[in-house]
Formats: structure tokens, C-alpha cells, sequence
């Protein structure tokens, strides 16, 4: 029997969420979001790429502009309303110093106490192998969550009156295989749907029958799943990383 998850710190608040792909927030982390939000808690969200490559019938702006506004749609119902768009290319974010900078410069703007990211291990906790840019998104936002608060470190930014941000506390990474905490979602599994359904184009292009199509089904039973281990109820887990 695994170990039962233990409550996320809640000793912050203001959070910054940066992930790669609209709709990686809405897989289960949104709930969480919704949580803290109606508790008064600041979340924003930094998104890499518009999703450009995700959707096989149409062509990569079109993609990009019906999955930016699906997103900014998603965060309003988890109330969410300061989203950014990064501009990387879908499917082929690389690891490396720009990415760290755009990162950390946004970790300046924003100046959270905490990060939220995605699973930026090998695989998921299904087993099954994880996309180069999660993997690469998350990494780059733990390494920039300290980048951020060193002035040496990209000082054109301090040019742009970006001052070093040393105050975060931790980084929340959901879906990670290694999660040991999880936040109570009892009362917003609901707009937590409402996020992933705002994604409706998109989910719709991945075929009749995904898992992923029916938003309620799908959330309904990650969080039952994740709260056998949280005391019963609704539950969305996170690992998290002291930086």
C-alpha cells in the first residue's frame, strides 16, 4: 500500500504555472488552481507554445489561435486571468539558456512564492514515456526558479528593470510520478471540468472515444483515484521540489 499523500504547503500567496502546451494545466493541476483561487490565493499562467502542433487537421496558426483562446477560457473557470504566451514552437521546445531566461524573467515579473510545472520526469506514473517538451519545460522552470533570483545570471534583465526575485519557496509539479502531497478538490472538481472542457476543439480532434474526451469521467476518476491515498476525498497529487 502506497503512503498517503500529505497536504500541500499553504504558506504562500501568489503562484506562477508554466507549462508547455495549452490544456497541460486542465488534466487534473486546474482543480488545484481552482482551489487556491477561491481562497483568495494569485495564480498566473506562462504557457511556452500555443499548441500549434495540436491538432492533425489543421495547420499550425490556425491550431495556435483556437487553442490560445481555449485556454485563456480554461483558466477564467478556475479563475485564472493573467495568461502569457511564450511563442516557442510546439513539439520542439529545447532545453537551453533561452528558455531559462524566459522563464526567469517571468519568475521577476510575477515574483511568486511559488512555481507550479508539469512532469518533467522520463515517464508517466502510467509507465508510459513523456513528451520532450514537458520534460524539457519542467526542467528548464526549476532551473530558472533559482536563475531568477541571481543577478548574475542573465543580467539583461536587470536592464529591463527586472530585479533578481529570490522569494519562492517551492515548485509544485503535477502529474509526476513522484508525488507525495495533494491538495483537496471537494468543491471545485467542477470548474475544474469546465477548464477541460474549454478545450472542447481540441479534445474533439483526438477521436471518438479517448479517455480524455469526456472532461468529467476523466477528472471524476484521477481524483477518486488520488484520494484513496487522502484521507477519501477528491484529491489532486504534486511532488514537491524545495528550490
Amino acid at each position: 500500500m502506497a503512503d498517503p499523500y500529505v497536504p500541500m504547503p499553504d504558506d504562500w500567496q501568489r503562484a506562477l504555472a508554466v507549462v508547455a502546451h495549452p490544456d497541460d494545466l486542465e488534466y487534473g493541476p486546474a482543480c488545484a488552481v481552482a482551489a487556491w483561487t477561491t481562497a483568495g490565493r494569485e495564480v498566473a499562467y506562462l504557457l511556452v507554445t500555443r499548441g500549434q502542433a495540436g491538432i492533425d487537421s489543421a495547420p499550425p496558426e490556425e491550431a495556435g489561435r483556437i487553442r490560445e483562446a481555449e485556454q485563456i477560457k480554461a483558466a477564467a473557470a478556475v479563475g485564472v486571468h493573467d495568461v502569457t504566451f511564450l511563442d516557442y514552437t510546439d513539439g520542439v521546445v529545447e532545453y537551453g539558456l533561452p528558455l531559462r531566461r524566459d522563464i526567469a524573467a517571468a519568475i521577476r515579473r510575477h515574483r511568486p512564492d511559488i512555481l507550479i510545472t508539469l512532469n518533467y520526469h522520463e515517464r508517466w506514473r502510467s509507465g508510459d514515456w513523456n513528451s520532450p517538451d514537458h520534460r524539457n519545460v519542467g526542467i528548464a522552470a526549476l532551473d530558472a526558479a533559482t536563475d531568477a533570483g541571481n543577478r548574475w545570471i542573465f543580467p539583461d534583465l536587470l536592464e529591463q528593470g527586472l530585479e533578481p526575485w529570490a522569494g519562492m519557496r517551492y515548485v509544485a509539479v503535477g502529474g509526476s510520478p513522484y508525488s507525495g502531497h495533494a491538495v483537496d478538490v471537494t468543491g471545485t472538481l467542477d470548474a475544474g471540468v469546465a477548464a477541460l472542457d474549454a478545450h472542447r476543439e481540441y479534445l474533439t480532434s483526438l477521436g471518438v472515444g479517448h479517455p480524455m474526451g469526456d472532461a468529467r469521467d476523466f477528472l471524476e476518476k484521477k481524483t477518486q483515484r488520488f484520494g484513496e491515498r487522502f484521507g477519501g476525498v477528491p484529491a489532486i497529487a504534486f511532488e514537491v521540489v524545495r528550490v
